[in-house]
């Protein structure tokens, strides 16, 4: 992560493009920095302005574009702040901001305005969310997430794992990251023995959305991960000009199949401030999923969904 490049002008000049073919957005780059690993670099193609990589992390003029459907927490997380860090929407289980810090900075992402700041950081401020869980017998599932929990040290996370394995009523750990994708070498001995470990049912959500993010070390990566006893899925996000045909979404869940991992979910974008232009027509969407069921088995098409604020669960999008 020390080594990543943290502006638009390097990243371009990595892969031998000139500034004036893309245009990029200072203020959005201000607003939230460039951050993408050198792993992640050597995936894309370099004098391709339209590497689907590449446009996942490039900040472009287009981020200015103010629009009021799209706002800084538009999956409502701070409606659902049970204790700091803390977000409990859906009935049986709950989500802990382990982190503010991921591996990449997705131009998309929607928590790209969340307030980590006030996030904890250490065992001793995650108390109160252990607490409330502790206390609260219907929870029966822990999700790790953030920013991205894997950035946290082995020692802190495994003693935050093993303080929820001792909650009887905790039956199954998440953890959603992207960390084995961008930066797999942080799929290590160490990571994997407390995984091995831990009591809990183990269920690991990566987040690809182009086949071109999977080579030969996040493959490695990824059979490590299964040899802990944890299931792998993956989850995407429909993004225009990236993923956003039948093509592509097929290569990327016959990819991740071959890998035993399960296409879980294809996202419709969270209407996050600043990410109007990776917006993909729900139309499109259906038209795809229904493209991929014709050609693939089913276990490999993903439900395609939405995330409303204030629903009870993900909801499915569906033909009207």
């Amino acid at each position: 992560m020390k080594r990543a490049i943290r502006n638009s002008k390097d990243l371009l000049a990595a892969l031998e493009l000139d500034p004036e073919t893309l245009q990029t957005s200072a203020d959005g780059e201000a607003q939230f920095p460039v951050f993408a690993p050198l792993e992640f670099l050597s995936r894309m193609q370099a004098g391709d302005p339209n590497d689907p990589l590449l446009l996942q992390v490039l900040p472009r003029v287009q981020e200015s574009e103010i629009d009021p459907d799209f706002v800084p927490d538009p999956v409502g997380d701070a409606a659902v702040e049970r204790a700091p860090g803390l977000l409990h929407k859906y009935t049986g289980r709950v989500l802990l901001i382990v982190s503010g810090v991921c591996g990449v900075h997705c131009r998309y992402c929607f928590r790209r305005h969340y307030p980590y700041g006030s996030a904890p950081k250490s065992i001793e401020r995650w108390l109160p969310a252990l607490d409330t869980i502790q206390n609260d017998p219907s929870i029966h599932e822990v999700i790790l997430s953030g920013g991205d929990p894997l950035t946290v040290v082995d020692e802190h996370l495994s003693d935050l794992v093993d303080r929820l394995s001792t909650i009887a009523h905790i039956k199954r750990l998440r953890i959603h990251t992207r960390l084995p994708v961008v930066i797999p070498q942080r799929v290590d001995e160490k990571l994997c023995g407390w995984l091995s470990e831990s009591r809990l049912s183990k269920w690991i959500v990566l987040h690809i959305n182009h086949a071109q993010e999977i080579d030969s070390h996040v493959v490695h990566a990824i059979r490590k991960l299964q040899q802990t006893g944890a299931t792998v899925l993956n989850q995407a996000v429909l993004l225009r000009g990236i993923n956003d045909s039948a093509e592509q979404l097929g290569a990327l869940c016959e990819r991740l199949v071959d890998c035993g991992v399960l296409p879980y979910y294809l996202h419709q974008l969270d209407r996050v401030s600043g990410a109007k232009h990776f917006e993909a027509d729900r139309e499109k969407g259906l038209a795809i999923l229904t493209q991929l069921a014709k050609s693939l088995p089913g276990y490999a098409v993903p439900k395609y969904v939405q995330e409303i604020a204030g629903q009870p669960s993900k909801s499915p999008i569906t033909p009207d």
